[in-house]
């Protein structure tokens, strides 16, 4: 028999309250409690859950919750993450998992010595184009691996970084707390190149801000060429310097046997397919990208997220991104960075 499985919720941004939404809407959800610094972003809760402004707090006054969403600014991931297993709780953690491959390896031995589990949000792996290029690499239709290239060219401008007084908006743009594009807006992008094609070596990357040295401590836009260890080539092209609203997200696949190029602005669509001895397949239409009013992010597919939680708690699914590969994505992106010197 199914049971029904309590949340909380930490941090009530933009990521936040779609953890919220998708917990209300699931049968088999309970939002238990939601936690943020700002009154203003919790108090519109007091009549749905408890309300709390600290997660000590919250983590002593709620034993009943089985889960706790983690939905705050990057660098705090990790910490609040530990706090949460130390407490017996199972955690869900936002995009990226953390800020280094060191501080990832903390949380997940805490998950062992508790006994806990660690769900990664890597939204991308839910997305049919991304289910079906996994296939179409992982069954042999495209043959040897020759190149695969991802271009992320997105915006994200003054709307996003700063208020109305032109002040930076907290974390978004600091270097401790937010981390660079590829944490931020692309790490699920890293994910689907690691999920498919697996771990890349010999890295080389260039760097520049164009439009964000006001707004941000690091790069705008980015190069990077890489190798796969199981044998192809890569690179990822990004920015967030487009003008206005998000241009592209894709990847393009080079094989021996055929090539492929899934495209639009969320990777919703398979632009292309000329592989030899295969018809393309009529794909499940994906859902629409997360809207935040004034930019909009990927494809809307938290709702799989919490019901994988739901699933794997009562023994019926397994994790769809566990914490080795959330850990994974860390390092690649690291590894990266480290070019920045």
């Amino acid at each position: 028999m199914e049971k029904n499985v309590r949340f909380a919720v930490v941090g009530t941004g933009h990521i936040g309250r779609r953890h919220i939404e998708m917990i209300m809407r699931n049968q088999l959800a309970e939002l238990v409690a939601v936690c943020d610094i700002d009154p203003d972003q919790v108090n519109p809760y007091q009549e749905t859950c408890s309300v709390y402004f600290k997660l000590t707090e919250l983590l002593e006054k709620e034993p009943d919750v089985d889960v706790v969403c983690i939905c705050t600014p990057n660098g705090y991931h990790i910490d609040q993450a530990v706090q949460v297993i130390q407490h017996d709780k199972h955690v869900v953690v936002e995009k990226p998992m953390g800020l280094s491959k060191e501080s990832c390896e903390h949380l997940m031995n805490a998950a062992l010595e508790s006994n806990k589990t660690i769900f990664c949000v890597m939204q991308n792996r839910y997305s049919p184009p991304s289910q079906w290029a996994k296939k179409m690499v992982q069954t042999g239709l495209v043959g040897d691996i020759f190149s695969v290239h991802v271009n992320c060219l997105w915006n994200r401008d003054d709307r996003y970084y700063l208020n109305e007084a032109g002040y930076r908006k907290g974390w978004r743009g600091t270097l401790d707390m937010d981390g660079g594009p590829l944490f931020t807006q692309f790490s699920h992008f890293v994910d689907v190149l690691y999920w498919i094609f697996g771990d890349v070596t010999n890295i080389k990357a260039q760097f520049q801000n164009f439009k964000h040295r006001h707004s941000t401590e690091f790069e705008d836009s980015g190069h990077v060429i890489f190798e796969f260890v199981n044998g192809g080539m890569g690179s990822i092209n990004y920015t967030t310097a487009v003008y206005d609203t998000n241009m592209e997200s894709s990847l393009t696949v080079v094989g021996s046997k055929g090539s492929f190029k899934i495209g639009g602005q969320y990777m919703n669509e398979v632009r292309y397919c000329h592989v030899e001895d295969y018809e393309l397949e009529k794909l499940t239409p994906v859902n629409p990208a997360n809207d935040y009013g004034l930019y909009k992010g990927s494809a809307a597919n938290h709702g799989y997220v919490i019901q994988n939680v739901i699933e794997v708690l009562n023994d019926q699914q397994t994790i769809t991104t566990h914490a080795f590969e959330g850990m994974k994505v860390v390092e690649i992106i690291e590894k990266i960075y480290q070019q920045r010197k």
